[in-house]
């Protein structure tokens, strides 16, 4: 008999970003099927989504990787998954999960942790043993299959340990049949984007992995095109690497104009005004959530052939994949994309759009996990 699930999510914070999103869609879908959950951070904007749905959320400073302060964590979780009648926790960081670890112990339920991302490794003796905290609970969620090899490879975790549940998009809101003409149009006056020449988009923070300078840098040995190219992040603080940018973006040829836009609320909007959407990451990315909510909306997407990409691109058929770090190369890809006809450029459009609703959906992603947690509790 399985017993019915009573989980606790535990992450740093509830700022935005994409563990933060995750949590938010998982504690949305426990409520949807009626399955009692409770979320601990440090807090942030995002408790309000939260506090909407009616999850409760309790606030701990288990973003502090101060080792005094994961012990009394620790002890405050113990009484949290005793008051609540808690028989599940799944984490999602490191500094957390020692807490979580030790707490789950001591009142002997199990937990899962999820690899958001890659952590780095070095140095050895201090960062591997501080990590490998991950891998402890009853199973290790990989966000995609090259995160489940990292896993394997660096701390020794056997493959049946090991779950895949890639994450997803939304694709109620990342739907091309949502969006209206007049939406459209208003959301590209909003931001001056062009309706007359193809538009080409990046979307990330602004910082140097993200490669940034490579799509400018493809965009100067493009000189026979009309582009408008959209860079939307922010700096976070990066200033230098901004303003590097913006110089790179004066030097470029006066057919290809630069916009930069530090935010964007409107992401479904921002991929239906675009024409091609670019992620140039020197790193590998863990998954990619771009590329995915991209697809949903039917656009072509051009992505650095490592990492989460290799999984959520079909090279060809749901978009194209370039050389890591090769601007010449990412070039060309994007003349090939742009010169596509239209009625191939709508195949691939649906071809990502199938290719998400049937393997990177949040729901899919939701489900999967449900699942787990009652395999678990068997």
């Amino acid at each position: 008999m399985v017993k019915n699930p009573i989980v606790l999510q535990v992450l740093p914070t509830l700022e935005m970003g994409g563990v933060e999103r995750g949590t938010i869609e998982m504690a949305a879908a426990l409520q949807k099927q009626g399955i009692k959950n409770y979320v601990v951070s440090a807090g942030g904007p995002m408790v309000r989504e939260l506090e909407e749905l009616g999850v409760e959320h309790i606030t701990l400073p288990v973003q502090s990787k101060n080792p005094l302060v994961i012990w009394k964590n620790s002890r405050k979780l113990v009484q949290i998954i005793r008051g609540k009648g808690i028989n599940l926790v799944h984490v999602r960081s490191r500094a957390p999960a020692w807490s979580v670890k030790w707490a789950a112990h001591k009142v002997g339920v199990p937990f899962i942790a999820t690899f958001h991302g890659v952590y780095g490794i070095k140095p050895e003796l201090l960062k591997k043993p501080y990590n490998r905290v991950m891998t402890t609970g009853k199973y290790v969620i990989a966000v995609s299959n090259f995160v489940k090899e990292h896993i394997m490879k660096n701390y020794g975790v056997p493959s049946e340990k090991i779950v895949v549940i890639h994450r997803g998009a939304d694709i109620q809101e990342f739907n091309p049949d949502q969006v209206t003409e007049k939406q459209l149009e208003d959301f590209q006056g909003k931001y001056g984007i062009s309706k007359d020449k193809p538009v080409i988009t990046m979307v990330g923070r602004l910082t140097s992995w993200k490669g940034q300078g490579v799509l400018l840098a493809a965009l100067k040995q493009m000189p026979g095109r009309e582009i408008q190219c959209l860079i939307v992040g922010s700096d976070q603080g990066r200033v230098e690497y901004a303003n590097k940018l913006k110089e790179m973006a004066e030097k470029l040829p006066d057919n290809i104009e630069v916009k930069f836009i530090k935010s964007c609320g409107e992401m479904p909007l921002l991929y239906a005004a675009s024409t091609v959407v670019v992620n140039a990451s020197l790193d590998p990315e863990a998954f990619g959530r771009v590329v995915v909510e991209a697809q949903a909306m039917g656009k072509i997407v051009v992505a650095s052939g490592h990492g989460g990409a290799q999984e959520t691109i079909q090279d060809g058929k749901t978009g194209f994949l370039f050389p890591v770090g090769d601007a010449k190369a990412l070039a060309d890809v994007l003349e090939k994309a742009l010169s596509l006809p239209e009625e191939k450029q709508r195949q691939i459009g649906v071809d990502s759009i199938k290719s998400v609703q049937e393997n990177f959906s949040t729901n899919s992603m939701c489900n999967k996990t449900i699942q787990l947690y009652r395999e678990i509790l068997k």
